[in-house]
C-alpha cells in the first residue's frame, strides 16, 4: 500500500450524524440520543471556551505531567540493525498511560454539565485507574465496570481503584471481558443519564465519543510531530502503535494523516492464531457490522453474532475497532497488521532487557511491530512506535503465561 497520496483529505470532524464515511454513527436506545446530542453540543462549545481550555492544559500539565518525552531507544536500535526507534513515553504519565488524557477532559466536561456521578467500562484497567483517579481528585462518585476475567488478570489495577474510592463492579456474562463491561455500563448509563456522565475509554461507541476521545488523545501525536522535527529535522518514515478500541493510535495517528511521506500502522491482537476466535485482529477476520453504538469492523458470525475473541492483553481483546480507524483503512491512509501473543511477550522481555523499561501487554503489540519493521529499514530511517501503557499492571500474569514464579 503506498501512503503518498497527496490528493488525501481526511476529515477533521464526523459528519452532523457522527459519520466517518460509512463508519461510526448514534445506533444507541431513544433513551440516549438526548443526552448524546447534549454532549455533543457541550462538547463543541467546550472547544472554544478559553476558561475549559485553560484547566484542561493545566490538569494536563499539572496532574497528568504532561509532555511526555520522545525517547531515543539506542540500544533497541542496535539491536535491530536499522532504522532509528523513538518511543513515545506516555507510560511516563500519571496512572501509567496515555488514558488520563481522555479522562481528565471527559471529567473536567462532565463538571462543567453539572453531572455528580462517573461510571466507566475497562479492559486493561488502565482506563479504570485514570478515571478513578481524576474522580477522585473533583470529587466525583465513580463506578468502574469491569469483567471478571479482566478482573482476574488486572488485579493490581483493580486495588489501585478502590484505593481511589472507585466501586469496582465486576461482570460475569459472556467471556467476562471488555465487551460485557461496555454493556452494563450501557445499560447503567441508560438508567441514570440526568446525573451520570459516561466516559468512555477509548475511540469506539455512539457519536460523539470516537471523535471526543481522539480529540483529548491528540495531543500525544501533536507533541511527538514537534520532538521529533526538533530532534532529527525532518518527520519519520513510519510511525506505529497497538490498536484496541485504538484510543493511543489515532491520538497519535490524527496530527500525521496529512504528511503524505509518513506511513501509519496500527498492530492488532493476533492472539494464540489467527484462526477464528483465537484472536481479537478485526482486519484480519472482521466485516462491517454495528456494535455498541457504532457502525465498524467487528468480528461477528455469518448470521451476525459476535465471535469470541482471544488476546493475552486485556486492553485488545475486543471484537470491534474505533470506526474512524475503520474509515481510514478503507481510505488506504492507516496501514493494519497484528502481533501474536508469543510475539508481544518476546517483544515485552526484549525491551525489558535491552532498553530497562517494561511495556504493558497491550503495547508490547506495537514494539514487537516496530522491532520487526525497524530491522527491515535502512539506518538512516527513522521509525516512532507509541509506548502507550507501562507493564506493572502484567507483570503477574506474564509470569503465570511463561510459567515462572513471582
Amino acid at each position: 500500500m503506498d501512503n503518498k497520496n497527496t490528493d488525501f483529505e481526511p476529515n477533521e470532524m464526523p459528519s452532523k450524524n457522527g459519520h466517518f464515511g460509512d463508519y461510526g454513527g448514534m445506533y444507541v436506545p431513544e433513551t440516549l440520543m438526548t443526552p448524546l446530542f447534549e454532549l455533543s453540543e457541550a462538547y463543541e462549545a467546550s472547544k472554544a471556551d478559553p476558561e475549559f481550555q485553560s484547566e484542561l492544559k493545566e490538569y494536563l500539565r499539572e496532574f497528568a505531567g504532561r509532555p511526555t518525552n520522545l525517547y531515543y531507544a539506542d540500544r533497541l536500535t542496535e539491536y535491530c540493525k536499522g532504522a532509528k526507534i523513538y518511543l513515545k513515553r506516555e507510560d511516563l504519565l500519571h496512572t501509567g498511560a496515555h488514558k488520563i488524557n481522555n479522562a481528565i477532559g471527559q471529567a473536567l466536561l462532565a463538571k462543567k454539565m453539572g453531572k455528580k456521578r462517573i461510571i466507566a467500562e475497562t479492559g486493561a484497567g488502565q482506563h479504570g485507574i485514570a478515571t478513578a483517579s481524576i474522580c477522585a481528585k473533583l470529587g466525583f462518585e465513580c463506578v468502574i465496570y469491569m469483567g471478571e476475567e479482566d478482573m482476574r488478570r488486572q488485579a493490581l489495577n483493580v486495588f489501585r481503584m478502590r484505593l481511589c474510592g472507585a466501586e469496582v463492579r465486576g461482570v460475569s456474562a459472556g467471556q467476562k471481558t471488555l465487551k460485557e463491561a461496555v454493556n452494563e455500563a450501557m445499560r447503567d448509563w441508560v438508567t441514570n443519564v440526568r446525573d451520570t456522565h459516561y466516559i468512555i475509554g477509548s475511540a469506539l461507541g455512539s457519536h460523539p465519543f470516537p471523535m471526543m476521545v481522539r480529540d483529548y488523545h491528540r495531543i500525544i501525536g501533536e507533541e511527538a510531530r514537534a520532538q521529533i522535527l526538533e530532534k532529527e529535522g525532518r518527520l519519520p518514515d513510519e510511525i506505529c502503535a497497538c490498536v484496541g478500541g485504538g484510543s493511543n493510535a489515532i491520538g497519535l495517528f490524527f496530527p500525521f494523516l496529512k504528511d503524505a511521506s509518513v506511513r501509519l500502522t496500527g498492530v492488532e491482537a493476533g492472539g494464540r492464531s489467527i484462526e477464528k476466535g483465537e484472536h481479537a485482529a478485526r482486519f484480519a477476520g472482521g466485516r462491517l457490522g454495528v456494535l455498541q453504538g457504532a457502525k465498524t469492523w467487528i468480528l461477528q458470525t455469518e448470521d451476525g453474532q459476535i465471535d469470541s475473541t482471544h488476546s493475552v492483553s486485556a486492553g485488545l481483546d475486543y471484537a470491534a475497532v474505533g470506526p474512524e480507524h475503520a474509515y481510514y483503512k478503507e481510505k488506504g491512509r492507516i496501514d493494519f497488521g497484528y502481533a501474536t501473543d508469543a510475539e508481544a511477550l518476546e517483544a515485552l522481555q526484549t525491551l525489558c532487557k535491552i532498553e530497562g523499561i517494561v511495556p504493558a501487554l497491550e503495547t508490547a503489540h506495537g514494539i514487537a511491530y516496530a522491532i520487526k519493521k525497524a530491522s527491515e529499514m535502512p539506518k538512516d530511517g527513522i521509525l516512532i512506535c507509541n509506548l502507550s501503557g507501562r507493564g506493572d499492571k502484567d507483570v503477574q500474569e506474564v509470569a503465570r503465561v511463561l510459567g515462572e514464579d513471582i
